[in-house]
């Protein structure tokens, strides 16, 4: 079992909060229909911003719940039907779910510019620009694999408006295999791209991958330690000790942040220890909810 003791720490810095821009066009919900990794009754719609198109759904009703799937750089709504934890099916009588393809990814449907000045200021624009557009200002985030960097990030970006976050199986910079996100981005997602947009040049690619994963070789990626430490999020931790989601990474941010808890490792089997580690999200939701 993980010692979930936090290590003493000192707060630096503070937390930066931005305010989303007011998206320019608007599309029409539409029934998901066969659309996969979605329950039947989830709504599909589209938020468009200059050059940026960005494919979301939602189910349910009540306290908004933004939920990523995994994937890495792929991270799109058809990850769901594959997923550890179907977000949009296990909470869907809880929460109004919202999930959405990220930009570029293979397999969804939203696109725009490879941003390498500011990538994981890009996706947090989108995915605010999303709730913008949704109407949405406060909400819980639920983020599967690389939904860790991404909570990371909109905490930093915008922590007025998260109301409590759970990081499944972040992904996180491992000593032991330092360039593995980089690699992977490269041979994987890189060369998917490339055959669906031969405009976007390997150079411009490659400056990308080395921005989001060599720029700060550490902790998850997308925020700093000294970040961590300030942010008074609240937070739950489901480990997982892979390349990808290395355990190390969990551990920090159960430790650094001050306001995090994190669950036993591991925790996807048997079948009855998952349930309870699922239902022990749902309660961790609905406690801040009521709070």
């Amino acid at each position: 079992m993980i010692d979930s003791s936090r290590r003493t720490v000192l707060a630096n810095g503070a937390a930066a909060a931005a305010a989303s821009a007011v998206p320019q066009a608007f599309a029409q919900a539409q029934p998901a229909g066969a659309v996969p990794g979605l329950p039947a009754r989830a709504k599909v719609g589209f938020y468009e911003k200059g050059n940026v198109r960005i494919r979301y759904a939602e189910i349910g009703s009540g306290f908004p719940l933004l939920a990523t799937p995994g994937g890495g750089l792929n991270s799109c709504i058809a990850v769901w039907a594959r997923a550890v934890i179907n977000i949009p099916e296990e909470f869907k009588n809880d929460f109004r779910v919202i999930t959405m393809d990220q930009r570029n990814a293979t397999g969804g449907e939203s696109t725009g510019p490879v941003p390498s000045d500011d990538p994981w200021g890009a996706f947090a624009d989108d995915q605010l620009g999303v709730m913008d557009h949704l109407g949405i200002n406060k909400f819980f985030f639920f983020g599967n694999c690389i939904g860790g960097p991404f909570a990371m990030k909109l905490m930093e970006r915008a922590p007025q408006r998260v109301t409590a976050a759970i990081l499944s199986q972040p992904v996180g910079h491992s000593p032991a295999n330092p360039d593995y996100m980089y690699d992977a981005g490269k041979t994987g997602w890189a060369k998917e791209l490339r055959e669906r947009r031969p405009d976007v040049s390997m150079e411009t690619i490659e400056k990308y991958l080395h921005d989001l994963y060599r720029v700060r070789p550490d902790f998850v990626y997308s925020v700093s330690r000294d970040f961590a430490k300030s942010c008074q999020t609240s937070m739950l931790v489901l480990p997982d000790d892979v390349a990808a989601h290395p355990l190390v990474a969990s551990i920090d941010v159960a430790s650094l942040c001050p306001n995090a808890e994190i669950t036993v490792f591991p925790w996807k089997e048997p079948p009855e220890l998952k349930a309870r580690t699922i239902n022990r999200a749902r309660t961790f939701l609905k406690r801040h909810q009521t709070a």
